[in-house]
């Protein structure tokens, strides 16, 4: 595991206390075994989706559990009803953990499944607070402490 020194960075930073937090996840993920396969699709300028393939389960094998900063999405393998004997098999049917972080502003909005694919929506919505706004600059007389 590689060590980040951020020091030089949050000089002219406030509030980026998590930095450290999410490159060690990032680091984790990138090791961390790749099932299923996903995409990230950037939509337009707010909207995003992931799009995991899911072949082999069923809506009510999946668990999808969004916390603040966080989306983790959990699929639970079946029994096999009967005894098969496979020649080959390449579709895994294995249970899996996959976890993504977000950032503040990303809220999760809705998730489908369709053809073996799991869609799930995400949009940026930027809280009244967090927009740019002017400050007005006050006379000295006029400042309040």
């Amino acid at each position: 595991m590689r060590n980040f020194d951020f020091a030089p960075l949050m000089r002219s930073t406030v509030g980026y206390d998590r930095i450290g937090q999410i490159f060690e996840t990032m680091e984790r993920a990138a090791s961390s075994d790749k099932y299923p396969p996903y995409n990230i699709v950037k939509k337009d300028q707010d909207s995003y989706e992931i799009v995991m393939a899911v072949a082999g389960f069923a809506e009510s094998d999946i668990d999808i559990t969004a916390t603040h900063n966080s989306l983790e999405v959990t699929g639970t393998a079946r029994e096999e009803e009967q005894e098969v004997e496979y020649l080959h098999r390449g579709i895994a049917g294995r249970a899996f953990t996959q976890k993504f972080e977000l950032a503040d502003t990303i809220k999760v909005v809705s998730a489908s499944m369709e053809n073996g694919l799991l869609k799930i929506a995400l949009q940026r919505e930027i809280p009244e607070a967090m927009k740019p706004r002017t400050i007005a600059i006050a006379k000295p007389e006029e400042a309040t402490s």
